[in-house]
């Protein structure tokens, strides 16, 4: 089975207004409200994909409830923890000219819901995947991540898509697969990625941290996977952006789907790529008919052999 883990839940409000005016009333053209989470994306592909999975993670309050029913319409497996106060809002308001965002604050996690979380982590078994995603919220030690694979079971494959601090020390329990974008990288060394040779040679450096594999996705450039033998490239299939959020939880879903059914690291990796430009070419998160059209198009080359 397939878990994802989604510390930091919330609802996405999406607006769209003609042409947003400060200090003015703004009247919307469209709106919708969805669950929102890494870790619930990569739920939602993996279950447009057919791959049983179930995700995890602290919810509470009115906003809670109307996640778990939103995923219940769509037949998303879920086993939340309970915690007091509202789960939070993320506004994400698009006019002609920018994308703004306003994140709301978490719910206080109590000492008893980690205890939960560890319970359930804890009855995983040998040959699960567990997806760890998403920012960690300030009641949680940023540790949590590296917390949770020291604590998991032997055989459970571990991947990790986190930032800053999360990702740095997440990093320390050894997971399967780590996925920074490039900035993400090149602020983690504080540093500006010019060229592909910077992005391997920086993303080795994650690999002597104990990274066990890297994804670096590059946008409309592709991404890499960088293992401890060897790197690879991606190129992207052609098509036009529609909607960015979502693409890196859609090529982290894309990936854990072919490791779980058994594809070898390559194969996974390119449905990864797949899924996050299915997704990008699209107003919702990708299906398997959108992915399959997309999977012929994606190559990989092998770019530099490692000692």
């Amino acid at each position: 089975m397939i878990y994802t883990l989604t510390l930091n839940p919330s609802i996405d409000y999406i607006i769209n207004v003609e042409n947003f005016v400060p200090g003015s009333i703004n009247l919307t053209k469209s709106e919708y409200k969805l669950p929102g989470g890494k870790g619930i994306n990569v739920s939602q592909v993996l279950t447009n994909l057919q791959t049983p999975n179930t995700t995890l993670g602290f919810i509470g309050g009115f906003t809670g409830d109307f996640i778990k029913r939103s995923l219940d319409k769509n037949k998303i497996n879920h086993d939340f923890i309970e915690v007091e106060g509202d789960t939070r809002i993320n506004i994400k308001m698009k006019d002609i000219n920018n994308e703004s965002e306003i994140n709301g604050n978490s719910p206080e996690i109590s000492s008893e819901a980690l205890k939960n979380l560890k319970e359930k982590l804890g009855s995983l078994i040998s040959g699960d995947t567990l997806v760890l995603s998403g920012s960690v919220p300030k009641s949680i030690s940023s540790t949590i991540y590296k917390d949770i694979m020291n604590d998991t079971p032997y055989g459970v494959k571990i991947i990790l898509d986190a930032k800053n601090e999360a990702l740095l020390e997440g990093i320390k329990g050894k997971p399967y697969m780590i996925k920074p974008n490039t900035h993400e990288l090149g602020d983690i060394f504080d540093i500006k990625l010019n060229s592909i040779e910077d992005t391997i040679f920086y993303g080795k450096k994650l690999l002597d941290l104990g990274a066990q594999n890297i994804i670096v996705s590059m946008a409309g450039d592709g991404a890499l996977l960088i293992t401890p033998t060897a790197s690879y490239i991606a190129s992207a299939p052609k098509g036009e952006l529609v909607n960015s959020v979502g693409a890196g939880d859609s090529l982290i879903a894309g990936f854990t789907c072919g490791v779980y059914k058994g594809l070898n690291i390559i194969e996974s990796f390119k449905l990864g790529i797949a899924c996050g430009s299915a997704s990008a070419f699209s107003e919702n998160l990708c299906t398997q008919i959108e992915v399959d059209k997309l999977l012929k198009e994606v190559k990989i080359e092998q770019i530099i052999k490692q000692s």
